[in-house]
């Protein structure tokens, strides 16, 4: 798998939130100002051509969809980022974001209960 673009990301985003969807129906749904449909075309032309996206022609028209979940490209940056920033260490990951976001003792007890329920 490969690592998206910020810009790619965002479009991938409203893939995943929208399900199957045109250009023109991602760039309604994106802030104003709009990005030009040529610009926003050509980031799906590169997903798709990354194995992200598929599409569906109906006449002139594609409608476009995922074949990535969210899920797995999660998981893929995230372990992306542990190795490039915590030495691979999920554990330094961990400590990090415990002292950036000053969680207290019971919160992280509280983070720990809800990974042990979800493994049951």
């Amino acid at each position: 798998m490969q690592k998206l673009t910020k810009a790619e990301e965002e479009v991938m985003q409203l893939f995943w939130e929208l399900g199957p969807s045109t250009v023109s129906h991602i760039i309604g749904k994106m802030e104003e100002p709009h990005p030009p449909h040529s610009t926003i075309s050509s980031i799906v032309r590169i997903l798709e051509k990354k194995e992200f996206l598929d599409h569906k022609a109906y006449g002139r028209t594609y409608e476009y969809f995922p074949t990535i979940e969210k899920s797995k490209y999660s998981k893929f940056s995230i372990k992306k980022l542990v190795s490039n920033y915590f030495e691979g260490s999920m554990n330094e990951l961990v400590s990090f974001l415990v002292k950036e976001n000053d969680l207290s003792l019971k919160e992280l007890s509280e983070v720990i209960s809800k990974l042990e329920d979800e493994k049951s």
